[in-house]
């Protein structure tokens, strides 16, 4: 099925695209031409030239020149002229181009630089930690000190509404339903084990983060709340470009790492690399009750837990100009890691009174090495048009991940010990093909439509043996299997949008076929879904004349369950504590609507919006205990969820020295529902903040405070205690602005910690959890052929003529 989508995906690419020969038919007779180049004879690519009537002004038609500077416009005879305009340049008008019999070639062209526009584009080119827009917000990462050193779900967490928790689960706006994308497509990075791989991803090869709380019709359904989009860098600038950057800190946290960009005429090529080792030292402690009529046990446990290991992160591309209106670019990402992870658990059972009558120590012993290979083509195609655009995409995935455990148990009261052995093998394969087409109707108005599908297969296999009484290890049968997972997603999208005045709207619409299925091999267990569902979308705005603006928009989302919830092996590590999928659950499906409003002051800006959302078929998790107190944790579907908040994001800059970022987050959650007569109907109020200050306290010194608090919160089973974190960082520039040091802090009260109570009808519990304590980092960063911008202009002088705006 999929060969025969991509067939007519390459069919409708062919539908799209102009074919040369038939639009010869149509061409005037004759041609306009001419060269671009700056006052230093450096060429112009991507200059605007448009063509005007000389008796009424009437705009006839434009284009651009192409990478060296050339142009060429078909027209018939007649008197005209042309206006020529670049950014930072000044706008330059040739008049009296009058064409009878022949085509003309104009003289070389010069434009003369704008020195007042030129200012402002290197004001623009510092970017705010904080971009806003109604339809997403920007966060550009490296402005913000306390990321540096980062490693990706650390960049993640200092976004704005968005939170990694201490087990690595990414949540936006309170909910784990949301969509990670890496440069606007799902990857294997974000796949399989998003938590695991995005501590391993360097944070140094990130440009920005994109969050988008109510996508429209051409993002994928999948994701309640919405999707973050992950950016990678690659810089355009002509000639060598880059930065190194090498990070040292306690804990062990060693990194180094570079970004290279090469730009030519015809060709720009990227690449980064990084190489990091990290140690991180965590634990917790939990104290347990469970009581019922016939028994009751009690017992408290600590646990130390140290991950350590070895990443790399490599990723290779270019860009092949073709001219002025054709792009292909190709590009790969290859990651590997080498980890030994170790768990020690020290239970202590206890009588009623409290006093201890056993102890059993938990050892585990973990070795995991994961690889992800990715490579991807993109071809992009501009027109004449303004906003006419088509592009086509297909990439490819693959990761593989092996975990072997030594597994070690010793009762004190019986004197016994038991051996286990564990293994987990997972490979991931992902295949991806995507077309787009942008048509503008009218003066303002825009078509679009797409179509892509998605294949996507996971095998998992898990087996855990043990040591009979003979020293010979056995299989254990309620823990092996080889689970296979199926996914083929197939979608298609029309969107419609139009700006009268100051009021924008657009429509969307898009449908998609789920094919999924799950196999328990060994045991032959089967499942199967097939689901075609609609998903519209609308966006109404107005923008004000002094540019504030409001926007109404309302989507349906889609929340299919990850591979790991639908994962029926249970964890085990922790025999006390366990986690396993359901591969019974179904799709939870949203209405989200959203009011916002955008507003611009002289120094800053503020986001304000109301949000609520609609859900059914939750997913929820939820505890269960066995007739030993032991629990254990899995995913059901509850019935419905009804979310409603209020969040504002803002910006101040006081002067030159000082600026204010900060966030706030409050919403209500009503769930109702139950599971074998459990009932999880929960009300929750609980709001979040973070808030970021910087401040250059000398020349070239600046001192950055970042603190968040996330409040209390009720569970549909118990209770999540406050979370309050704040990071200190100070940087200095030196080398005359080619480099940065770093110095920070992070989670200075040693308090990022998960505190929590879960009380059912027999079961009492409260737990304290750390995954990685206080922080001190040091970071250098040098910037090749380039120098960090201050207050929007660069510390020395640049070579003359050496980059393009």
């Amino acid at each position: 099925m999929l060969k025969h989508y991509i067939i007519l995906v390459l069919l409708l690419a062919k539908m799209l695209i102009p074919i040369e020969g038939k639009a010869q038919t149509t061409k005037p007779d004759f041609q306009i031409s001419g060269k671009i180049i700056s006052k230093i004879n450096e060429e112009i690519p991507f200059a605007n030239v448009v063509l005007y009537k000389s008796i009424d002004s009437t705009l006839l038609r434009g284009t651009t020149s192409d990478i060296d500077g050339n142009f060429t416009i078909n027209v018939n005879p007649g008197k005209y002229y042309l206006k020529i305009s670049f950014l930072s340049y000044h706008t330059k008008t040739i008049g009296n181009v009058n064409l009878s019999n022949e085509s003309i070639e104009l003289n070389t062209i010069v434009l003369e630089p704008n020195v007042n526009q030129l200012e402002e584009v290197e004001i623009s080119a510092e970017r705010n930690q904080m971009e806003l827009k109604l339809d997403k917000r920007i966060f550009n990462v490296g402005k913000d000190l306390s990321n540096a050193g980062s490693n990706a779900a650390e960049i993640l967490d200092n976004i704005p509404s968005v939170a990694v928790d201490i087990d690595g689960n990414v949540s936006l706006r309170g909910s784990e339903n949301v969509r990670v994308l890496i440069d606007g497509k799902p990857s294997s990075i974000t796949g399989g084990s998003t938590a695991d791989v995005l501590r391993q991803f360097q944070g140094s090869m990130i440009e920005r983060v994109e969050v988008v709380t109510n996508p429209s019709a051409r993002y994928d359904a999948e994701g309640e709340v919405g999707i973050i989009n992950i950016v990678l860098k690659k810089e355009e600038k002509k000639g060598i470009n880059g930065s190194i950057e090498s990070v040292v800190g306690y804990p062990d946290n060693y990194r180094l790492s570079f970004n290279l960009n090469y730009r030519q005429k015809m060709v720009n090529l990227f690449t980064s690399y990084g190489i990091g080792y990290n140690k991180s030292p965590g634990g917790g402690v939990n104290y347990q009750r469970f009581s019922n009529p016939d028994t009751s046990y009690l017992y408290e446990s600590e646990s130390e837990r140290i991950r350590s290991g070895l990443n790399h992160n490599a990723r290779l591309g270019a860009d092949f100009f073709l001219n002025d209106k054709n792009t292909i670019t190709v590009a790969g990402l290859y990651r590997y890691s080498d980890e030994y992870n170790t768990a020690k658990y020290k239970y202590l059972d206890l009588y009623s009174n409290g006093e201890l009558y056993r102890q059993i120590n938990r050892n585990d012993y973990e070795t995991e090495i994961g690889d992800t290979k990715e490579a991807s083509i993109n071809y992009r195609k501009t027109f004449d048009k303004k906003d006419e655009l088509f592009t086509f995409d297909l990439q490819w995935s693959e990761s593989d991940d092996l975990e072997k455990s030594d597994i070690d148990e010793y009762n004190h009261l019986l004197k016994t010990e038991k051996i286990q052995k564990s293994s987990n093998v997972e490979a991931n394969r992902t295949y991806l093909a995507q077309t787009d087409y942008a048509k503008p109707i009218g003066k303002n108005g825009l078509f679009e439509l797409g179509a892509k599908a998605t294949a996507r297969t996971i095998e998992n296999t898990f087996q855990v043996k043990q040591e009979d009484q003979n020293k010979v290890l056995q299989i254990l049968p309620n823990y092996n299997n080889d689970f296979l997972f199926l996914e083929n997603i197939y979608a298609a999208y029309m969107m419609f949008g139009n700006k009268i005045k100051g009021f924008n709207y657009q429509f969307g619409l898009r449908t998609e076929h789920a094919d999924i299925s799950t196999e328990l091999k060994l045991t032959n267990q089967k499942n199967k879904w097939t689901y075609t569902n609609l998903f519209p979308s609308a966006h109404f705005s107005y923008e004000f004349e002094n540019k504030n603006s409001v926007q109404l928009s309302y989507s349906r989302r889609i929340n299919r369950p990850h591979f790991r919830h639908l994962l029926p092996f249970q964890t085990f590590s922790d025999q006390r504590n366990l986690w396993k999928g359901n591969p019974n659950l179904q799709p939870e499906f949203t209405d989200a609507y959203e009011l916002g409003f955008l507003k611009y002051y002289k120094k800053g800006s503020l986001f304000s919006s109301l949000y609520y959302r609609h859900r059914t078929g939750v997913i929820n998790r939820i505890v269960v205990t066995d007739n030993l107190g032991y629990s254990q944790m899995f995913p059901v579907n509850l019935t419905t969820e009804d979310n409603v908040g209020f969040e504002f994001n803002g910006n101040y800059k006081f002067n030159k020295k000082n600026n204010l970022n900060t966030s706030f987050n409050f919403y209500r959650s009503i769930a109702k529902g139950s599971y074998q007569g459990i009932n999880l109907d929960n009300d929750i109020y609980t709001w979040s903040n973070r808030t970021t200050y910087k401040m250059e306290i000398l020349p070239k010194v600046d001192f950055q405070f970042s603190g968040r608090y996330m409040a209390p919160q009720k569970t549909s089973q118990g209770f999540r205690k406050a979370l309050y974190t704040f990071d200190l960082s100070a940087s200095k520039d030196v080398l005359k602005g080619k480099g940065t040091l770093v110095a920070s802090v992070r989670d200075v009260l040693n308090s990022r910690k998960r505190r929590s109570t879960t009380e059912t009808d027999y079961l009492y519990s409260e737990s304290e959890f750390q995954w990685r304590s206080r922080q001190f980092l040091l970071t250098f960063t040098y910037r090749i052929k380039e120098m960090k911008k201050r207050n929007g202009k660069p510390d020395g002088s640049f070579d003359g003529g050496g980059d393009d705006f």
